[in-house]
Parts: structure tokens; C-alpha cells; sequence
């Protein structure tokens, strides 16, 4: 679902569920020049808060390990980078997404 809606955002989606570097890449994809490293984040119940702050520090951490990882495999030149977070609300009717860009940035 979060690659749909991504995709219609005119995103290309390149790797999916990609682990390296001491973690997972859920999905990595091209925002024009950009490339983006986006967490995907679901839940049942809840706020939007709850998803998203599911990405804390170790996370983040472990997501900026892989990413560095990730771009070291393309070699230079290293292209402008954002880590963005797509979170799913599962609850009464259709699913619930939400497209969070440069949601944090490394080092936060």
C-alpha cells in the first residue's frame, strides 16, 4: 500500500525490504533527483503520533547505518539523500496512509 501511494506521489520505487548495514530499508525510491529512504509504519489503533514516533533514536540509527550502506554500494557520486516515513492507520474501513517527507535527518 505505501509503495501505491508513493507511486502515485510520482515516486520510483528501486529496492524494497532491502537489509544491509545492520538494517532494513523498506523501501528506497527516487523523488526526482532525490533518493529517499522511507520506514513504513502501521498500526491498529491509535494516532498518527503513535506510528511515527515508533521511529525513535535506535531506529533512525539503524536506518541512517543502512542508508550510508545502501549509497556506499552506488559508488560516487552520492546523490541527495531524505528519510521519509509513510504510516499506515488500520482500523474501521479502508486503511488510512499517511506520506511524512524528510521526516527526520540523520544524527537526530
Amino acid at each position: 500500500m505505501a509503495r501505491g501511494l508513493l507511486e502515485r506521489a510520482g515516486m520510483e520505487i528501486v529496492e524494497t525490504r532491502r537489509r544491509l548495514g545492520g538494517g532494513e530499508l523498506d523501501l528506497v525510491a527516487w523523488d526526482g533527483a532525490t533518493l529517499v529512504f522511507v520506514e513504513v509504519k502501521a498500526r491498529s489503533q491509535g494516532g498518527w503520533g503513535r506510528a511515527a514516533e515508533a521511529v525513535d533514536r535506535g531506529k533512525r540509527a539503524r536506518l541512517t547505518a543502512a542508508a550510508e550502506a545502501y549509497l556506499a554500494s552506488l559508488g560516487p557520486p552520492t546523490p541527495v539523500c531524505r528519510f521519509d516515513v509513510v504510516t499506515v492507520q488500520f482500523g474501521s474501513g479502508a486503511p488510512v496512509m499517511r506520506h511524512l517527507p524528510d521526516a527526520f535527518r540523520p544524527g537526530e
